[in-house]
């Protein structure tokens, strides 16, 4: 690591793309192909492993709970203990049924909050802060929207950069790669979308960080 350098965003990008990182995985990265279970799995990882919040969409998916109107009719009892692997499952189970609930009130169903919402009104929920709102607006609406975590910040700081905010960092990795997008087409060999770029650069990172213990 010390004896590479790199000035941008893309620099990081094209480090991270020479180690096949994602071979062995989703197109997207994200672990889940049902959007509705990303939804809820970016609320249940905080604070806690991926392997616990996998444990509880298990559940909530045997319980056949994995719908917005579902969510919202269930006993409390019975989806905090469906998400207990996940932890803080008081606080988690209020915060999902609320959400779900605001979700068909502001936009009917899920597939118009898909094509619909915005950061704005994500950070206005309870519960959602600017990662996980990135996280929804990147692998549940396939939108425009990089997601920068505590690998991120690790990683750059690794590489000699340090910031002060997370919409700091989040700007200095969306300038690196929008003002290198031809050079990262020819480096990908096709027109990949900005959605899928950012999406398997934020997995880049973590699969990076996760098996390189800085």
């Amino acid at each position: 690591m010390q004896s590479i350098s790199i000035s941008n965003s893309y620099e990081l990008l094209k480090f991270l793309k020479e180690k096949n990182l994602l071979e062995n995985h989703p197109e997207y990265w994200w672990p889940n192909t049902s959007k509705i279970e990303i939804l809820f799995g970016a609320i249940l990882t905080q604070n806690t492993k991926w392997t616990n919040v996998e444990k509880s969409l298990k559940n909530l998916k045997d319980l056949d709970l994995l719908s917005l109107e579902k969510l919202i009719d269930v006993d409390l009892d019975i989806l905090i203990k469906a998400i207990t692997p996940s932890g803080f499952k008081n606080q988690k189970s209020l915060r999902i049924k609320q959400l779900a609930k605001n979700i068909l009130d502001k936009y009917d169903n899920f597939e118009i909050f898909c094509n619909s919402t915005n950061r704005v009104w994500l950070l206005n929920q309870k519960g959602i802060g600017l990662e996980t709102a990135d996280a929804i607006l990147c692998y549940v609406c396939n939108k425009d929207n990089i997601v920068v975590d505590k690998y991120t910040h690790k990683l750059v700081r690794n590489f000699g950069f340090e910031f002060d905010s997370y919409e700091d960092l989040k700007e200095w990795c969306e300038y690196g790669i929008n003002e290198n997008l031809d050079k990262i087409i020819e480096l990908y060999g096709y027109k990949i979308s900005l959605n899928k770029l950012y999406c398997r650069f934020h997995g880049k990172i973590i699969e990076f960080m996760k098996s390189n213990k800085l």
